[in-house]
């Protein structure tokens, strides 16, 4: 694959003499183009949404999500996965991100890493991924579309005949090619000639975050837009936590802080405030719901 052809190889003759231009003109520059984002994530919307049904489904039977990158893609996959436990209250190893290099990569640039199909296949399956049809998914992350490393594992993945999700900005691309669902926000040509953490990682940010929070969503780790699995593991979280009981129970700031005091959980006091019944019954409840909030209040 030529690089030179490649969308996000490309020039962008908005910025051509971007190295001329006043600082406010400059910042000018790059809000338009970024501006332009969104528009191109719109348009893959029902791909995401195939992707994030078809991962749901796989999830209800036992299987984990799984990104996989280099660079700012592969960054971007791992910050993405690390939020899901505390904000959502899942296991730590159910989304899981990985990146070429390893975790000292996430500070220190490794571009090398990204060269070698092998080691992505190694390295997916030494964090763990299930090689059995229909469990776990992997969702190979490149801005380019190209790149060997993300190519090895969804290669792999697919052997086995599992999910492959590919995430590019650029149509047509192996990575696109090589998976069964492509998203493919076409940003096109960047500011800085093929510095696709601009806009190209703007997109990546967006979709992956309707990939995780769309599925945790279904997941019925939302009610309403409150997060009510919420980890209470500081004091903001605990604040917030208590303003979402309030806000989904109509109770007081400080009946909401003596609920969660006595439930232990967002879900728990909720249940036990909207049901009046005791911990132990809501807890109950919850379970026979699959933890999931809305059907354990009946509604």
């Amino acid at each position: 694959m030529q690089l030179a052809n490649l969308l996000t190889e490309t020039r962008n003759p908005a910025s051509e003499q971007i190295d001329t231009l006043p600082t406010e003109q400059m910042l000018r520059v790059f809000n338009d183009e970024d501006a332009t984002v969104a528009a191109r994530v719109a348009e893959q919307i029902p791909q995401i949404a195939k992707a994030v049904d078809a991962i749901y489904e796989r999830v209800q039977k036992g299987g984990r999500l799984f990104y996989m990158g280099a660079g700012t893609s592969g960054r971007l996959g791992v910050l993405d996965a690390s939020e899901c436990p505390p904000t959502y209250g899942v296991p730590r190893d159910l989304v899981v991100g990985i990146m070429a290099g390893g975790d000292p990569a996430l500070r220190v640039s490794s571009e090398g890493a990204e060269d070698s199909r092998e080691q992505g296949a190694i390295d997916l399956l030494a964090n763990g991924f299930n090689q059995s049809p229909g469990q776990d998914v992997l969702v190979g992350i490149a801005a380019s579309g190209r790149t060997p490393y993300v190519l090895g594992a969804m290669e792999m993945a697919k052997q086995h005949g599992c999910l492959t999700v590919g995430l590019s900005c650029v149509p047509g691309s192996p990575v696109a090619t090589a998976s069964d669902i492509a998203i493919t926000p076409a940003t096109g040509a960047e500011v800085i000639t093929g510095s696709t953490r601009m806009k190209a990682g703007t997109a990546t940010k967006l979709a992956l975050n309707m990939l995780s929070t769309g599925l945790m969503v279904k997941l019925g780790h939302v009610y309403g837009n409150l997060m009510t699995n919420v980890q209470t593991s500081n004091v903001k979280l605990v604040d917030r936590a208590e303003r979402i009981i309030a806000a989904a129970t109509g109770a007081s700031a400080e009946q909401a802080a003596s609920l969660l005091q006595q439930a232990g959980n967002v879900r728990t006091a909720i249940v036990m405030q909207k049901l009046g019944m005791t911990r132990e019954a809501a807890e109950a409840r919850l379970a026979a719901a699959n933890q999931n909030l809305r059907k354990a209040l009946g509604e």
